[in-house]
């Protein structure tokens, strides 16, 4: 019926028709309430509004404001099949328009979204954000062939989301870790660990120390690559030199830095840190590999070292106790020697700009000499002598990044009590302060989790080819981006969750 054959009169009865006929419009489409997009991880805010979405035509631009983002526009162009058309100010039917807004009190990595008149706008006050709002408007068209009406406002909970690759005792090729990359990227994850040097391996090239790199190796162009390929998705690659212990590597082009009982019995895998040379040569590593990998975060390792596992340290390694006590006077134990050997290692890097991190059970109570405050607790376990609660770290105001062995361990060959971690399991049961096992940690504490890393060690390499552990820890990474970006309850079902990862691919 057109418009305007009925109108209301004075006391709201129909009117008489209208003498003459009025012209008859094209009828207008009417649109239903949008509904939020399917996204991993969800978005956390979606504005429904009334309209028909965007879908991506051959011939439609991405444009950007800001060159500091023209590598996020030429990659969005590229997965949509649009055209790159730089900084313009005109606006056509069909845009994507990616701006930077500038507002320093927000949080960098915070987007909008707007699907609004056949066009789409993605703004934040940083690159990062405005790559994250790429993701989604990417797994929307990827998940549902459009993004629907309205506006996605969105921000991670945590600011550290993680992945940690063990290459030293299984290699990998450059180009399956260059593919992670790109997964992480689009999963909005912000850091790739690169554990490189442990007692099956050193893989990467050295120019200092070119004696101890394994026959197996990333070349340096290699990890350049892989470095480049990480900043433009806003991932910081976070290199680990173990020490003082899982040093086999640099032992056996070095035997004489061995650390050796009182009875002279090697030990495997530790450094006599009472040698000077000891940390002549990690130095010259960490200070070497601070020109290859810029980010501004340092994994010192600091774990497991194998002088204190036995009762009575300082009977069993004379020589430790002697160099502790002549450093930190006559009390001083072979911990407080080692906790020393960490700070020192800490101030290497620090004069890099480097802010150090260090596993748990490097960190130790009581004693003559403290770990330094700015030493990210890298928490992965609790089954380690004289283990530490997870609160005892966040007591003492320290900073922490949860890589609960329990849930995020995805250990090749499933030695000792490991078993491969499921995405279920996270999804449902684990968030940021679970720390250790399956309790969380005190709500006062939340703060001060900075976020959590998954973690690929390599203990029986041959126990699984890169094809299989690409696809093993497929759905963990997925469950973990989620309750990384939120870890509220989520809204749908594990068995839902699964089914929308299968269609965003």
């Amino acid at each position: 019926m057109g418009l305007g054959l009925w109108a209301s009169n004075d006391d709201g009865g129909p009117a008489a028709a209208p003498s003459s006929p009025s012209p008859t419009p094209s009828p207008t489409r009417s649109y239903p309430l949008s509904e939020a997009p399917r996204t991993i991880p969800a978005v956390r805010e979606h504005t429904a509004e009334r309209g028909p979405g965007w879908r991506p035509v051959p011939g439609h631009r991405v444009v950007v404001s800001d060159p500091a983002l023209a590598d996020e526009g030429r990659l969005t162009a590229r997965e949509l099949g649009l055209t790159y058309a730089g900084e313009k100010d005109d606006e056509r039917p069909g845009d994507v328009r990616l701006e930077l807004n500038r507002d320093s009190g927000a949080d960098p990595e915070s987007y909008a979204l707007t699907v609004r008149g056949g066009r789409v706008t993605v703004s934040g006050p940083g690159e990062a954000g405005v790559f994250y709002g790429t993701r989604t408007l990417k797994q929307e068209i990827r998940g549902a062939g459009a993004a629907p009406e309205g506006v996605v406002r969105d921000e991670p909970a945590k600011p550290r989301r993680g992945m940690m690759l063990d290459i030293a005792r299984k290699h990998y090729d450059a180009g399956w870790i260059e593919d992670r990359v790109r997964e992480l990227g689009d999963l909005k994850y912000n850091e790739i660990g690169l554990h490189f040097s442990d007692d099956q391996g050193f893989r990467i090239a050295s120019d200092s120390h070119p004696e101890i790199v394994s026959e197996d190796h990333l070349t340096k162009a290699q990890v350049r690559k892989i470095v480049e390929l990480a900043e433009s998705r806003h991932i910081t690659v976070v290199p680990e030199i173990d020490s003082p212990g899982h040093l086999g590597a640099v032992i056996d082009a070095h035997p004489d830095l061995q650390l050796r009982t009182a009875n002279g019995e090697a030990v495997r895998g530790a450094i006599d840190i009472a040698n000077p040379e000891s940390a002549r040569i990690v130095d010259d590593l960490l200070d070497e590999y601070a020109g290859l990998f810029p980010g501004d975060r340092w994994h010192l390792g600091g774990d497991e070292y194998q002088a204190l596992v036995v009762p009575d340290p300082e009977a069993t390694f004379p020589g430790l106790a002697t160099a502790a006590r002549e450093k930190y006077g006559s009390g001083a134990t072979v911990e407080d020697l080692t906790t020393g050997w960490l700070n020192d290692r800490a101030a290497t890097v620090r004069a890099h700009d480097r802010v150090p991190r260090a596993w748990n059970d490097g960190f130790f109570s009581g004693g003559s000499v403290q770990a330094d405050e700015d030493i990210r607790v890298a928490y992965w376990t609790g089954k380690e002598i004289g283990a530490r609660k997870p609160a005892e770290y966040l007591a003492e105001g320290r900073e922490v990044i949860n890589y609960n062995d329990e849930f995020l361990y995805y250990v090749l060959g499933e030695p000792l009590t490991f078993v491969y971690p499921t995405g279920e399991r996270i999804y449902e049961q684990w968030t940021p302060r679970v720390l250790r096992g399956t309790e969380p940690v005190p709500a006062r504490y939340d703060r001060q989790i900075l976020g959590g890393s998954f973690a690929i060690w390599g203990d029986l390499p041959r126990s699984q080819t890169q094809e299989q552990v690409a696809a093993g820890i497929r759905m963990p990474l997925r469950a973990l981006a989620q309750k990384l970006w939120d870890a509220d309850e989520p809204t749908l079902s594990w068995a839902e969750f699964r089914t929308l990862a299968g269609r965003l691919g």
